[in-house]
């Protein structure tokens, strides 16, 4: 690196650890310079809370940063490698077309992994030009600060700039980084990196600096591999029925897209549910509806199982036992995913306690609403505020006959009706960010270079449970349409 790369700005406070693993697990990187990188929008809050310069950030020395053009004194450029089932079948991968610029230290010594997207070949490009499109980065930044703001475990989005290059799919397009930040890039594909191509000890070095990045409380504990196991287990099924209880269908489950940290991560294929239905599927590559919105808990238990399996030589020294303890964690999945999901439908229908017959509850008013091709989110917030538009499901017989059990199961409850009303208005979002209206920003910042569509629908997404007037519009369903929603991966 020249002293000119190595110049830093006020702000960055970088740290390397990964890169103190073994070198299996990642490559280090030399730039790849765009022609002329420009500022397209900034997160000021997230910059904030990184402990960033905002002023330094927007400079040319600052955007020459974030587009890869220059690294932050400390930095230490790496892409990591890593395994993944895709689809369900097994293959090596890697960032290839991402660059870790460091872990950030914030001023509250939290840590997190600065990561550009974009940013240019690496050794796990394959026949890729590791460079990203701006459509689909602009998509990732919305998407994520969307979830962000819904309360679900999410990596960030800190700023896209434009590089000046075309970038050549089907057709040119412009080029585009995304400065991502995450608790961490580790990823159950990591892990099955080290399985399949690393030494016990290869795993054991990840399992325990795993441990103590995310887990610290292993210390504690006779068996830490089963506690980081248990873990995961539990930050997952808190995130899938996280997931599921806004309609968010991820679009590509592999192995690869599920991290550690319990985030979600890789914002591709991506989208949210108008019309409930449980086989929703928006991917253009998912034939056959693997990663359908329905299947998202068994694929995250699917998932679970193969983490489970790069585990067992640190389980138990004996295989079988390891197999049972492995087993025994992972059972327990459905019944967490399932207690994260009935409270959360609670907490969605003004309920505060539990009874025995709340799932067949629940899963009536979703039939109904699948039968009659209710909106998901609508439907819920016409719920929260008895506010029943004029639509085949609202005069139906089973609507009615449900609702009628409602109001008797709200009057079982001690809670007034006004504490169940708070409770629907902070658990039923005003607006997703829906499909429709996603493209709409990305059309104008595509084709007119007119970013203030997309700023107005992310302050509009900023605060979903505000129920604000200024929201209601983005509220509104989409024109009907024959052909149905597709999303790509975005490379």
């Amino acid at each position: 690196m020249t002293e000119i790369e190595k110049r830093t700005k006020s702000g960055w406070k970088l740290e390397n650890s990964y890169a103190q693993l073994p070198e299996l697990f990642f490559s280090s990187l030399d730039l790849s310079p765009v022609f002329h990188p420009e500022l397209v929008i900034l997160n000021y809050s997230l910059a904030e809370s990184l402990g960033l310069d905002i002023q330094d950030l927007q400079d040319e020395e600052g955007v020459a940063i974030l587009a890869g053009n220059q690294i932050p004194d400390g930095s230490s450029p790496i892409a990591q490698a890593y395994a993944g089932h895709q689809f369900g079948y097994f293959t090596t991968l890697g960032d290839g077309r991402a660059m870790l610029i460091g872990e950030q230290i914030t001023p509250q010594d939290e840590r997190f992994d600065i990561q550009l997207k974009g940013s240019g070949r690496t050794p796990y490009s394959r026949h890729g030009d590791g460079r990203a499109v701006l459509g689909p980065m602009l998509r990732e930044y919305i998407i994520s600060e969307a979830m962000h703001a819904l309360g679900i475990a999410t990596t960030r989005s800190l700023a896209v700039v434009t590089t000046g290059e075309s970038v050549i799919r089907e057709t040119e397009l412009p080029g585009a980084v995304l400065t991502r930040v995450a608790d961490s890039h580790l990823r159950v594909g990591t892990f099955q990196y080290a399985a399949s191509l690393g030494t016990v000890d290869d795993l054991k070095a990840l399992a325990d600096y795993t441990l103590q990045r995310h887990f610290p409380d292993s210390n504690t504990v006779e068996n830490p591999y089963l506690f980081l196991l248990e873990e995961v287990i539990r930050r997952q099924a808190d995130l899938i029925a996280k997931w599921q209880l806004v309609g968010f269908v991820h679009g590509v489950m592999n192995t690869d897209n599920m991290t550690i940290s319990g985030e979600t991560i890789d914002y591709g294929p991506c989208a949210f549910m108008d019309t409930y239905d449980p086989k929703t599927v928006f991917s253009s590559i998912d034939t056959y509806g693997r990663y359908a919105y329905n299947n998202q808990p068994y694929i995250g238990l699917w998932n679970l199982a193969r983490f489970a399996e790069t585990l067992l030589p640190l389980l138990h020294e004996e295989k079988e036992k390891a197999i049972k303890l492995s087993k025994g964690a992972v059972s327990e999945f459905i019944q967490l995913y399932n207690q994260n999901w009935l409270s959360g439908m609670r907490a969605k229908l003004g309920i505060f306690n539990a009874e025995l017959g709340d799932r067949s509850f629940m899963e009536r008013l979703l039939g109904a609403m699948h039968k009659y091709g209710a909106d998901y989110t609508n439907t819920f917030l016409a719920l929260t505020f008895d506010k029943f538009e004029d639509t085949t499901l609202f005069e139906s017989e089973e609507f009615l006959e449900w609702y009628d059990l409602w109001q008797r199961r709200l009057d079982r409850q001690e809670e007034s009706r006004d504490l169940s009303r708070r409770l629907m208005k902070n658990s039923n979002p005003a607006l997703i960010p829906r499909n429709h209206r996603v493209e709409e920003a990305l059309e104008a910042a595509e084709e007119r270079e007119d970013y203030s569509v997309m700023k107005r629908f992310l302050d509009a997404l900023s605060n979903p449970y505000a129920h604000s007037i200024g929201q209601i519009k983005y509220s509104r369903l989409p024109e009907p349409s024959a052909i149905p929603y597709r999303t790509f991966c975005g490379t």
